[in-house]
């Protein structure tokens, strides 16, 4: 199955799924931040994101343990090649000048991305 954009809420939800690798509702719950969803609020986010294909679940009785179908880098890629089109029109030297100038890098930090491009052209060799 391909992999979907997901909401702002899903996104969190499987954020803290891919750290827990397997958990309840309620273990989700316990690492989001105050003031914490109401527990229905995210039982229907995860029930949501099963539905999209991105979460599996267990039954043990009327117990539900959830688990990321979807691995993280998986979504990366996903979120980043849809950027990369959507914004950058594919182009790696338009991503570079955007965080160059939007983040406003200093000397060093533009050394170190020199160092980094240099280092992967030893790679490729």
């Amino acid at each position: 199955m391909p992999v979907k954009e997901l909401t702002k809420a899903e996104e969190t939800v499987m954020q803290l799924l891919w750290q827990l690798n397997e958990a309840m509702v309620k273990d989700i719950i316990e690492l989001m931040p105050e003031p914490k969803p109401a527990y229905n609020t995210v039982s229907t986010v995860v029930r949501v994101l099963e539905s999209k294909g991105f979460v599996g679940h267990k039954a043990y009785s009327n117990v539900h343990m959830y688990f990321p179908l979807v691995s993280e880098s998986e979504y990366k890629k996903f979120t980043f090649d849809k950027m990369m089109s959507g914004y950058f029109s594919n182009s790696y030297k338009s991503l570079v000048s955007f965080i160059a100038d939007e983040k406003k890098l200093d000397l060093r930090q533009l050394d170190e991305l020199t160092q980094l491009i240099a280092d992967l052209k030893r790679k490729k060799k």
